[in-house]
């Protein structure tokens, strides 16, 4: 009996300190990156916003608990989760991911979490759009906890010395995070995030007058409609984002102040004139970014349905 308690004591304590690695699911679910993938080559032929969307959803899940899919959770009458904040509102994919979930669920019941779903479909429309192809680590299992409180994420105006500073308490440097913004380089934004740089009395001194005006006038219609963060290849995962924000086409007042704050203005340039180094450094720090506060092991869950923890 003794011999029993010890060999079961050795196998599980292992569990709780498991790593991420590449190819997590080659022997418990073959197809699982085969599977999300064509999920998200279908979609990408229908929306190539796709690719902002899941980007997007990818950095507002891991920037809050972590990379563990908490995002995803909805609200019920004894909890209001994640994605009724305000910073989440524009967050959207999440269809997808339940898509990829169904089909996976069917493959291999209770085997991929959601948390590696969005990581995985988050790279595969990133090279879809012309970014980077890169391997990523799995093996993150879901959390158990999602909680609007808990969002605290640096908005559109926010200085670059706060935001700075939220991303180094995730571990990411400001190269790092200088790198993550150009992901704006696929993105939109809607007009209640800039609106307030624009003025035809005063306008914003560090925006190039002609996009200000362009601005106005779309402001100006009735909704809050949208305009690409980047105003020359919008759906092309490129280095044009930072080449842009150097001319002071930045729409928001944050990829503006990158190219103008002594702190980041230096990697703009950088990237702006290479991209090779924006591709390469874009895809490592996604990765790491992908690897803030994981869940692994016998950690959290994994969930059968996306949007549910699997104990209600």
């Amino acid at each position: 009996m003794k011999i029993k308690i010890l060999y079961f004591y050795f196998i599980l304590l292992p569990l709780a300190f498991a790593d991420l690695k590449v190819g997590f699911y080659a022997s418990s679910c073959p197809k699982a990156e085969s599977i999300v993938k064509k999920v998200v080559q279908n979609r990408f032929n229908r929306d190539k916003s796709i690719t902002a969307a899941l980007l997007r959803m990818h950095f507002h899940d891991c920037a809050v608990r972590g990379c563990d899919a908490s995002i995803l959770i909805n609200s019920t009458k004894a909890n209001t989760a994640e994605k009724e904040a305000g910073a989440n509102g524009s967050v959207r994919g999440y269809d997808l991911i339940d898509e990829a979930k169904k089909t996976l669920e069917a493959a291999c019941p209770s085997t991929v979490s959601c948390a590696d779903i969005i990581t995985l479909a988050t790279r595969d429309a990133v090279a879809l759009s012309g970014g980077p192809q890169y391997d990523v680590p799995t093996g993150r299992r879901d959390g158990l906890v999602s909680n609007i409180d808990d969002v605290n994420i640096p908005g559109p105006n926010t200085p670059v010395s706060v935001t700075s500073q939220f991303f180094a308490s995730k571990g990411i440097t400001t190269q790092e995070m200088v790198t993550l913004f150009g992901a704006h380089t696929v993105g939109v934004a809607h007009c209640s995030f800039f609106d307030g740089r624009l003025s035809g009395a005063k306008p914003d001194p560090t925006m190039d007058p002609a996009l200000n005006a362009k601005l106005v006038k779309l402001c100006s219609s009735r909704g809050d409609p949208a305009t690409p963060l980047d105003q020359k290849s919008s759906f092309v995962f490129d280095n044009e984002f930072y080449e842009q924000i150097l001319a002071k086409k930045g729409v928001l007042l944050i990829d503006q102040q990158l190219a103008l704050d002594a702190t980041t203005k230096g990697f703009v340039s950088d990237f702006a004139a290479n991209g090779d180094k924006f591709q390469k450094g874009f895809a490592n720090a996604i990765v790491k970014m992908g690897e803030i506060d994981v869940l692994v092991g016998n950690q959290g869950e994994i969930r059968r349905k996306c949007s549910v923890f699997n104990r209600n």
